[in-house]
C-alpha cells in the first residue's frame, strides 16, 4: 500500500503514521481498518465533474456496504489496494477528520461553501459505529454555520438526530436516503452490507417526525433486474408511504473499476444478461439517454400519482432557509457593516 505521494492538488493526502487494525467482533469480522491522519479534509470537486456541488468531505475510503456497482471502487486503486473485495474490507479511516475540518472551516479563505458528504463512500457505513467521526464533523459545521448535505444508505444517521436539528437551526441542512429498489432478493445480492430497504425508509420516516425532511435518491435503477413497471411502482409507493419529500431516479452507471467488478458479478449471477449489458454500456459508462429518459418519466409519473411529485433534477436534495426580512431602522441608525446577498442558498446533493 502506498500512502505517500497520493496527490490532490499536488499535496499528499496522508502522513506515514498508518495504524492497521483488525477487530474480531461479528459486525467487523473480515474487515481491516487503516487509521490515517489526513493532511486535508475539504475536497475540491473537479470542474469537469457532473456533480452539482463543489466541496466534499469524505472521512472514509472503502465501504463495507459492498455494493457491487459502487462507482468509488477505483479510488482504492490509488492506494494500491484491491478495488474488489479489498474495497469492501480494507477501510481507510481519517481519524483526525473532525479536528481537521474545524481548522479548515476557520481558514480565512473559506466562504461557507456548501459541503456534501456521502457522495464517494457512505459516511454512515458500519465503521462509523466504531469511530464516531460524524458527530464531530456535524458539530464543526454547526459551529461555523456552514451549509451541508448528507447522502446515506445507513441507519446510523439517526444517532445524530440532535446534532442535525441543531445544525438546521443555524444553516441549511439537506438529507437524502438512497433506496434504489425494495426487491429484497435483489438487495441481498447487490447491496449485501447495507441495511434493508425498508429500514432505510424507516430512517426517512423518523427524520420527518423530528422535523428533518428527507428525499429519496432512487439509485441505482438497475436495468433488466430492477426496472420493471411493477418494481418501479413498488419502490415509489414505499417511498411515498415513508413520507419522503421527493424521489429522484438515477440509472446505474458503470465507471472503470466498478464496471469490471459488476460485470464479473453479473456473469456469475445472471449470465444471460451479460451481452445485453455489453451492448447497453458499449459506448459510455452511462446508460443510453433514451433509457434514462424512460425511467425518469415512469418514476415521475408514479411520484405524481402517489403525491410526491413532480420533481426537478436535484430539487429534493435542497433544503432552503428563507432569508429573514431585514429589521427596520430609523433614518438615524448607522448602516450595517455589510449587506448579505439577496435571496437564499440552494443546496444540492447527489
Amino acid at each position: 500500500m502506498r500512502w505517500e505521494n497520493l496527490g490532490e492538488q499536488s499535496a499528499a493526502l496522508f502522513g506515514t503514521d498508518v495504524v492497521s487494525r483488525t477487530v474480531d467482533t461479528p459486525e467487523f469480522r473480515g474487515i481491516t481498518f487503516h487509521e490515517v491522519r489526513a493532511r486535508s479534509i475539504i475536497n475540491q470537486v473537479p470542474g469537469a465533474s457532473r456533480m452539482p456541488f463543489e466541496r466534499t468531505v469524505n472521512p472514509y475510503r472503502g465501504c463495507s456496504h459492498a455494493c457491487v456497482y459502487c462507482f468509488a471502487r477505483k479510488t482504492h486503486g490509488y492506494l494500491d489496494l484491491d478495488t474488489g473485495l479489498g474495497f469492501d474490507s480494507q477501510i481507510v479511516v481519517k481519524v483526525n477528520a473532525p479536528e481537521l475540518l474545524r481548522r479548515e472551516l476557520a481558514a480565512p479563505r473559506r466562504r461557507g461553501e456548501h459541503i456534501a458528504m456521502g457522495t464517494n463512500v457512505d459516511c454512515y457505513q458500519r465503521a462509523e459505529g466504531r469511530y464516531r467521526l460524524m458527530p464531530g464533523i456535524i458539530a464543526a459545521l454547526r459551529d461555523h454555520a456552514n451549509p451541508f448535505s448528507i447522502l446515506t444508505k445507513g441507519t446510523l444517521i439517526l444517532r445524530d438526530l440532535d446534532l442535525l436539528r441543531q445544525a438546521a437551526a443555524v444553516t441549511d441542512v439537506g438529507v437524502s436516503v438512497s433506496v434504489g429498489f425494495v426487491d429484497r432478493e435483489l438487495w441481498r445480492t447487490v447491496e449485501p452490507g447495507t441495511p434493508a430497504p425498508e429500514r432505510r425508509l424507516d430512517v426517512v420516516r423518523t427524520l420527518a417526525r423530528h422535523g428533518i425532511p428527507a428525499g429519496v435518491l432512487m439509485a441505482p435503477v438497475i436495468p433488466f433486474l430492477g426496472d420493471s413497471p411493477e418494481q418501479l411502482r413498488a419502490t415509489v409507493r414505499a417511498v411515498a408511504a415513508a413520507g419522503a419529500t421527493a424521489v429522484t431516479p438515477l440509472v446505474l452507471h458503470l465507471r472503470p473499476g466498478a464496471r469490471e467488478w459488476f460485470m464479473a458479478w453479473l456473469a456469475r449471477h445472471h449470465p444471460h444478461l451479460v451481452r445485453r449489458y455489453e451492448r447497453m454500456y458499449a459506448d459510455s459508462a452511462y446508460a443510453p439517454k433514451w433509457y434514462q429518459r424512460r425511467i425518469t418519466r415512469q418514476v415521475h409519473e408514479l411520484a405524481a400519482e402517489y403525491g410526491i411529485g413532480p420533481t426537478h433534477p436535484a430539487e429534493h436534495r435542497r433544503i432552503t432557509r428563507p432569508t429573514p426580512p431585514a429589521p427596520s431602522r430609523k433614518p438615524a441608525d448607522p448602516p450595517p457593516a455589510h449587506d448579505p446577498a439577496p435571496g437564499h442558498t440552494q443546496l444540492a446533493l447527489l
